[in-house]
């Protein structure tokens, strides 16, 4: 099949069978390799992007749901209005050890907070559910998500929304 939609603000066209991975898509056609893919039945979120901005498990999406979607990866993330603060949160607080984990926290801490900018510790942590780091542990990725939730709350205030 042929399969459109837009990545990262860009209109792509990709042909593939039907019952392909959007996480291969994304890794294998594209090469975009910042959606990892690790136990690949949906349990881990390292394959996490947003599609139509809610954050989803790459390897549990096939191209036939991805026609017309707006989808977001990782290398997307700068360009998102809350990405630049979403990275200095993390990044600020090392928030990641090895990194394998980072792509999926950070894309599901975007849709968390896009839909909840107010999103406190227990918030967070719901939103983060799902996520798994085998290296960091938590603490570090709790901090820097609040972190970049408090420079996103700042970011808002500073332009009068």
């Amino acid at each position: 099949m042929t399969v459109t939609f837009t990545l990262n603000g860009q209109p792509v066209t990709v042909d593939c069978p039907p019952e392909t991975r959007l996480a291969d898509i994304l890794r294998d056609r594209l090469a975009l390799i910042g959606t990892k893919i690790a136990c690949s039945v949906g349990r881990c979120g390292a394959c996490t992007v947003l599609v139509g901005g809610k954050a989803v498990n790459g390897c549990l999406i096939m191209a036939w749901q991805i026609e017309n979607a707006e989808i977001v990866t990782v290398e997307g993330l700068d360009a998102h209005p809350l990405g630049p603060a979403i990275s200095a949160g993390l990044e600020e607080e090392s928030a990641f050890q090895c990194g394998y984990c980072a792509p999926g926290f950070s894309i599901a801490l975007t849709a968390l907070l896009t839909e909840n900018p107010d999103a406190g510790e227990e918030e967070i942590r719901v939103g983060l559910e799902g996520n798994i780091c085998r290296c960091t542990g938590y603490h570090s990725i709790i901090r820097g998500a609040l972190n970049a939730a408090r420079r996103i709350r700042e970011q808002s205030l500073a332009i009068g929304d």
